[in-house]
């Protein structure tokens, strides 16, 4: 075993892989295999009974789904409004190219998996499947490519990630709610308004967090999806924005400070135990009938073709028409790589499946194709941007 020559600092193969930019897709993808083994194993019938097994008033999934989630929401609200107050998308400039490629990435997606089942009513409901990039991957796989990859591509994928969360968030808000219960929408409204008001005086964490668990009980029983609360709760934090230099550690804002919290709990706890509950899926009885079924391709080409189409296709569109320019030191192809990594959608796109299936053949469908999906996205991306050059003289 390697040991730190420096006591009580663990080992620093560890340390670094932590650290390091890959960790938490290369986590998920392990976890992601390891749901998918224990669901064809002899353990198969423990695995799905536990995870329908009641704890209190909710199944250990519901916990995992409605209330673990809660946290990587909340999560993905403060990358949001940081970003939008105090990061690469706090300027209009900023925001087109990754906004558009966003909205593009998250239209062809849709309409492509809307093509395959046309003639399936009920498979309609999960058009927004295939319209989620999972960022935790996407970067994981870009990363992995180091330098051969300009920092600029690494910045638009981010933006281009944080964007189509928000979307994500605004779909599931919109099109995945339940019947509302008004009295408690109310109270939710209520709770939010007293927690943006004490961004005036207060400025410990704690207040924020213990109402912030108020707010999921309410927002839970409103009808609204109860991670939508971590959201909510996310975008009253306070922020402080840096004036060009570094804040002062003790000058750091509360967002900033949760932000940092949160980031290794939710990378390496949260998202790995969604991933685990939610990843299996039983292969026993599968066909080359299911694989092909229109809701398992439109699925798997919503995330393959439909991003590729989507975010390729909005790039072209802003760099021909001279609104903006290719992003500093990337080549055509480079961006055609990057444009099929966003066509890895592994945990909002489950999650989005979840809410817009009840029933488990189609989540499985669901499943299958999203693993097929990412599978080639994820390979034909790394491929590209493996053996692709930085301003190569490629015109289109």
């Amino acid at each position: 075993m390697v040991t730190s020559s420096r006591p009580g600092r663990g080992n620093p193969t560890f340390r670094e892989f932590i650290n390091s930019e890959a960790s938490g897709g290369i986590v998920l993808m392990a976890v992601a295999a390891l749901a998918i083994l224990v669901a064809n194993s002899p353990i198969a019938e423990a695995y799905f009974h536990g995870l329908h097994a009641y704890f209190g008033p909710l199944s250990i999934q519901h916990w995992i789904n409605d209330a673990l989630m809660a946290v990587f929401f909340l999560m993905v609200g403060l990358e949001i409004k940081r970003e939008m107050t105090d990061g690469q998308l706090s300027t209009w400039p900023r925001r087109i190219l990754p906004g558009v490629a966003a909205l593009g990435g998250m239209a062809a997606p849709a309409l492509i998996y809307v093509w395959f089942n046309l003639g399936n009513p009920a498979a309609l409901r999960g058009w927004a499947i295939p319209s989620a990039t999972d960022i935790a991957f996407a970067l994981g796989v870009l990363s992995l490519l180091g330098p051969r990859v300009p920092a600029s591509l690494k910045v638009f994928l981010a933006a281009l990630a944080i964007i189509d969360d928000l979307g994500a968030v605004l779909v599931i808000a919109i099109f995945y709610t339940a019947d509302l219960s008004l009295p408690d929408l109310i109270a939710a409204v209520v709770v939010t308004v007293i927690l943006l008001a004490m961004n005036r005086k207060v400025r410990v964490l704690w207040p924020y967090l213990v109402l912030g668990v108020v707010l999921w009980i309410f927002v839970y029983r409103s009808g609204v999806h109860a991670t939508l609360a971590g959201v909510v709760l996310a975008l009253t934090i306070p922020i402080t924005r840096t004036p060009g230099k570094p804040e002062a550690k003790g000058d750091v804002s509360l967002l900033h400070r949760l932000e940092h919290a949160l980031q290794k709990p939710v990378a390496f706890v949260v998202v790995p135990i969604f991933g685990f509950a939610n990843a299996g899926v039983s292969f026993a009885g599968v066909t080359l009938a299911t694989l092909g079924a229109p809701l398992t391709m439109g699925v798997a080409a919503g995330l393959f073709l439909g991003k590729l189409i989507g975010v390729f296709g909005a790039v072209l569109l802003m760099v021909r028409t001279r609104i903006v320019d290719l992003p500093a030191q990337a080549s055509w192809m480079q961006v055609l790589g990057v444009s099929l990594l966003c066509g890895i959608g592994f945990t909002m796109s489950l999650f989005i499946g979840l809410l817009a299936f009840a029933d488990p053949a189609m989540q499985d469908q669901v499943k299958i194709g999203i693993i097929m999906g990412s599978l080639v996205s994820g390979v034909a991306g790394f491929a590209i941007l493996r053996f692709a050059r930085r301003e190569a003289p490629y015109r289109i």
